[in-house]
């Protein structure tokens, strides 16, 4: 088997690498807060709708802020709308409007509405967002895993479409064999997803390496029994906190592949 060196040192011969998406391989960040500040902005015009006698627009911003992971410099890399699928964050969502006052059918209703007009206005004039970047150093990871035979899969709580459309973009399609989405069941963190998409690749998940940037990542790995568990720093203004990492990257100039001896 191929190894994985980290720093030039191997940390372990494998036969397949599973990536997560956002802040791993793509640069998320922007397009995530752009897309938290949106729900926002339009979650407190139907407030003002919906509840024009309830002056708490500024403690329902607040609260979504936080509820979302925004912070001064960004996003908590391990924030709701950084690491959970759409689902959990509308739910997190309705939970700021119970909080405010708010049954959970009309919470749940006003945050499904906020989540519909956002989707709605940004396909309006149906013409697909442009994917968000691929990290520095990505690709030519990729490309090495790819010369040598190694299979290659994502695991993340995007869509279907949205990995799909992400891997498109950056014509690196060929190079993955298999992907695990939010359109699957069970659902990262849970580690019958990494066991599954093992099972889809035919093979043992401790012989495969599980790279993310989010400490719900890594505790899936680990669980899930993958031999090399690695986290990734780089992608986030703020570097997020990796207890469960057997080792950590802060880019992907670090990691390269080595046929076996």
């Amino acid at each position: 088997m191929p190894r994985l060196l980290l720093r030039t040192s191997c940390i372990g011969t494998i036969d397949a690498v599973l990536f997560d998406k956002d802040g791993t391989l793509s640069h998320s960040e922007p397009h995530l807060l752009s897309l938290a500040r949106r729900r926002i902005d339009t979650a407190a015009r139907l407030w003002r709708e919906r509840c024009p006698e309830q002056s708490m627009e500024a403690q329902l911003r607040d609260g979504l802020r936080h509820a979302f992971g925004i912070i001064p410099e960004g996003l908590r890399p391990d924030g709701t709308i950084a690491v959970a699928a759409r689902q959990d964050n509308l739910v997190s969502a309705a939970t700021v409007f119970c909080l405010l006052g708010l049954s959970w059918p009309d919470a749940l209703s006003l945050a499904t509405a906020s989540f519909d007009q956002v989707d709605i206005s940004d396909n309006a004039d149906n013409t697909p967002q442009t994917p968000s970047a691929l990290l520095p150093g990505a690709e030519d990871f990729l490309h090495q895993l790819g010369r040598q035979g190694v299979p290659a899969a994502v695991i993340s709580n995007d869509t279907r479409t949205g990995i799909e459309r992400f891997l498109a973009h950056h014509k690196l399609s060929t190079l993955f064999q298999q992907n695990w989405s939010a359109d699957d069941s069970p659902r990262k963190p849970d580690p019958e997803a990494v066991a599954r998409l093992c099972k889809r690749l035919s093979l043992d998940p401790a012989n495969c390496a599980l790279i993310g940037d989010a400490e719900t990542d890594l505790q899936m790995a680990v669980d899930a029994g993958i031999g090399v568990v690695v986290g990734y720093r780089g992608g986030w203004s703020t570097h997020p906190r990796l207890p469960s990492a057997r080792h950590v990257m802060d880019n992907w100039q670090q990691l390269a592949l080595e046929a076996a001896p």
